[in-house]
């Protein structure tokens, strides 16, 4: 999986759960809630005042350390 800024929170943890503690890092803590799983990582970090960028880039290299 490629994540992207248009990915969406919940296809991503369901693809690796482990990718969580990245969400919990820029203070998303309600990651069990449904407008958090179907919310954009982009729209997530607007919200949460993040990087969009930094936080996909941190997901693609953990994702890719895991192959």
């Amino acid at each position: 999986m490629v994540v992207t800024k248009q990915s969406i929170i919940g296809d991503v943890l369901d693809f690796d759960v482990d990718t969580a503690k990245f969400f919990f890092e820029i203070g998303m803590h309600c990651l069990g809630c449904p407008s958090a799983r179907g919310e954009s990582i982009e729209a997530a970090c607007m919200v949460h005042g993040t990087d969009a960028d930094a936080l996909v880039a941190k997901i693609n290299e953990f994702l890719a350390s895991k192959k």
